[in-house]
This record gives C-alpha cells, sequence and structure tokens, in this order.
C-alpha cells in the first residue's frame, strides 16, 4: 500500500515577519493535498514563531487546514514555558485529519539553552524535552524528531524501538560545512532503524542550498536542495519486510539492508546499560 508525503521547502520569513509563514503554510496544505498528499512535512520552527515572547500560535489554524484538506501535517512552533524568562519547548507537532489534539514532540538533545540564543533567527531559552511518543495513524506509526538530533542516534533509534516506521526529522536553516555529514546521517537513520525517514529545512532565499530528503532503509527515495514542493510516493511494505524477518546467509542478496535490526536477533536490552554506564546507588543506611 503507498500514500503520498509533500515535502516543503519554503522561503521562509524571518522575524519579525514570521507571522507571516502561517498564511503560507494554510495555503501550501491545500495545495499538498490537491495533489494526493496524505502527509505534508514542513520544516523545524515553519511556520514559528522563532522567538521569545511568542507572538503567536500556528497550532489551531494548521489544524483546521489538516481537517479541511484531510491530510496530517507536520509542522514547528514553540511552546512557551515562561515569558518572562523567554523560555520555552521547541516542538516539532503533527495535525491530524480526524480532527485530534495535534501530536507534540518536545526536542531533547542537546542541552539547553544555548543552541538557540545568540543568533539571528531563534532567540529563545530553549528547555529540553524527556519523551518519545510515538503516535498512529492510518498509513503507519510515526514518530517526531528534530533537526541535529540527526546527530544523537539515540533519538531515532528510541522512536524505532516504540514502533515507528516514518520518521519526521524537519531541519532549521541552511547547513553550511554541515551539509554532507547532515545528508549521510539522515539516510543512516533510516538504515539502522528499517524506517523511512524525512526531512527538509527553511531557506531564506533561492541562493542557499536546502536538504529535503526522504530516505528509506535501502535507498534514497528523494532529494531536493531548491525551495518548493514535491509529492513523493512510499510505501512501508519493505519497511515491514525487512523488520519481521531475520537477517541470514546470502541475504545480501535480495535486501540492501540488515534485516530484524530491531528485533530479538540483534537487539539485547540486558546490556542497555552497559553501553552509557551510571552509578549505581548505595543501600540506604
Amino acid at each position: 500500500m503507498t500514500f503520498r508525503i509533500a515535502v516543503v521547502q519554503p522561503i521562509t520569513h524571518r522575524p519579525p515577519e514570521d507571522d507571516k509563514n502561517v498564511a503560507a503554510a494554510v495555503r501550501t496544505v491545500e495545495r499538498a493535498a490537491g495533489e494526493g498528499a496524505h502527509f505534508v512535512c514542513f520544516p523545524e520552527s515553519y511556520p514559528g514563531p522563532w522567538r521569545m515572547p511568542a507572538a503567536y500560535d500556528p497550532t489551531a489554524a494548521l489544524a483546521e487546514a489538516a481537517v479541511k484538506h484531510g491530510v496530517h501535517v507536520v509542522f514547528g512552533t514553540l511552546e512557551p514555558v515562561d515569558a518572562q524568562a523567554a523560555t520555552a519547548y521547541n516542538l516539532t507537532a503533527m495535525a491530524f485529519p480526524d480532527g485530534r489534539a495535534p501530536a507534540r514532540y518536545r526536542r531533547t538533545h542537546p542541552n539547553g539553552p544555548w543552541i538557540y540564543t545568540g543568533g539571528t533567527t531563534w532567540e529563545f531559552q530553549y528547555i529540553a524535552g524527556g519523551d518519545y511518543p510515538v503516535f498512529d495513524t492510518a498509513h503507519g506509526k510515526v514518530g517526531l524528531a528534530m533537526c541535529s538530533e540527526v546527530y544523537m542516534p539515540e533519538v531515532t533509534r528510541a522512536l524505532a524501538l516504540r514502533g515507528a516506521e516514518l520518521i519526521f526529522m524537519p531541519a532549521g536553516v541552511d547547513k553550511r560545512r554541515l551539509w554532507p555529514t547532515w545528508r549521510t546521517l539522515i539516510f543512516a537513520r533510516a538504515i539502522e532503524n528499517l524506517a523511512i525517514v524525512v526531512t527538509t529545512q527553511n531557506l531564506f532565499d533561492h541562493a542557499q542550498r536546502g536538504l529535503a530528503m526522504v530516505a528509506a532503509p535501502e535507498e534514497i527515495l528523494f532529494e531536493s536542495t531548491a525551495a518548493g514542493l514535491s509529492v513523493v510516493e512510499v510505501s512501508l511494505d519493505r519497511v515491514r519486510y525487512l523488520r519481521s524477518t531475520r537477517d541470514d546467509i546470502g541475504s545480501s542478496v535480495n535486501c540492501g539492508a540488515k534485516q530484524g535490526l530491531l528485533g530479538p536477533q540483534w537487539q539485547r536490552p540486558e546490556l542497555y546499560d552497559t553501553f552509557h554506564p551510571r552509578p549505581l546507588h548505595e543501600a540506604a543506611e
């Protein structure tokens, strides 16, 4: 069974005009639905806001558009914590076509708050989250992550171990010298988790180089550096086959990724604590 993902790499309005991104996003959802999309993926912090105090919240507008056009909408926004302290969670959210409350993933890595302070775009005191929820859809189980968390393989592994087959990992802005390693790691996260991983980023002008991708475990299905909307047809059938079967002698003839990586053939949960040793707690006196 196939379904379609609209990967959106927009020309984004910078702060203080970032509120203009909301109307543009709603129009893009309508266009993507008209082209047969089941999911629409926007970049990190799109449509915003990018700064605290948060001047607007795009959630209601995108939730309404998701219902009206019958699509899932992955988007970026802030969840304010304390306006005076300028603290907030950075969210990847997903609105549903059935009108249920939007899914929310609070960025967990790195430790805050340095990553979003002192720049020309973001300005808030980031608080790290601590949960890895996954969400059921008619097309498969979805996990949400964000941007440079691609450099932390634990994030997507946590989602995959919870059953996520389709992982949206929207990113922020021009990758500059990070571009080659970032691209490699998007594919790597798909390979090692036997998942489809989707990313895209904001462009502030057409001279910038984007990084929009849809990566499957055995191949990159789509990539583009240019601004625009692209609709990619995907299937989870191969993901499910690779997850449900075992690696064997000769498997490499027919399989471009190792089978069963999330199952007992490969996983050893009893060793998880040894990966990152923690001090033992002493018994109470």
